[in-house]
């Protein structure tokens, strides 16, 4: 399928990637339900193809849409849109303004590169991706204590006593 896995180590840590790409669907805007709990995307297209600058505003608006219908996440999946061929400047029909302007809408980070020229641009970027995932999931990590515990915290506070275990 368009289903790639990937296991890396980053910062220190290990992180297992599944990376589904939709790039043999284009037109198709249904998107997988395990889509729906994805912690981030990287939607690209190409700087010198406007339908394809089409499909990835069509594709960021069904995911932002999924995402609010679907799940209610403490926090919102990492979103970068990505400009490609930035190589082919001289056909360009997206202009960087208008990327730009989508990401911003769309409240994700915005990037324009040349996969074909400077592999390094695409390494950076997805390291940057994956840096604000795990900056995310440390966010999710940090829970707010039980409910019994935070009654008993609030007993004690009002009696003054100390209790050792709850």
């Amino acid at each position: 399928e368009c289903i790639y896995t990937k296991h890396l180590c980053l910062d220190g840590r290990q992180i297992h990637l599944e990376i589904y790409d939709p790039c043999s669907q284009q037109g198709k805007l249904s998107l997988p339900e395990e889509l729906r709990w994805a912690d981030g995307f990287v939607i690209v297209y190409d700087i010198s193809d406007r339908a394809s600058f089409a499909f990835a505003k069509a594709l960021l608006y069904s995911l932002r849409e999924a995402h609010t219908a679907a799940c209610k996440k403490v926090v919102e999946p990492s979103i970068f849109l990505v400009g490609n061929k930035q190589d082919l400047c001289h056909m360009r029909e997206v202009g960087w303004d208008e990327g730009q302007k989508l990401a911003m809408d769309n409240k994700c980070q915005f990037c324009e590169l040349s996969a074909a020229e400077h592999y390094q641009e695409v390494v950076a970027m997805f390291t940057k991706v994956l840096r604000n995932i795990t900056s995310n999931s440390k966010v999710k990590e940090k829970r707010r204590p039980s409910g019994s515990k935070s009654m008993a915290k609030l007993i004690n506070n009002v009696f003054g006593k100390r209790r050792k275990s709850v």
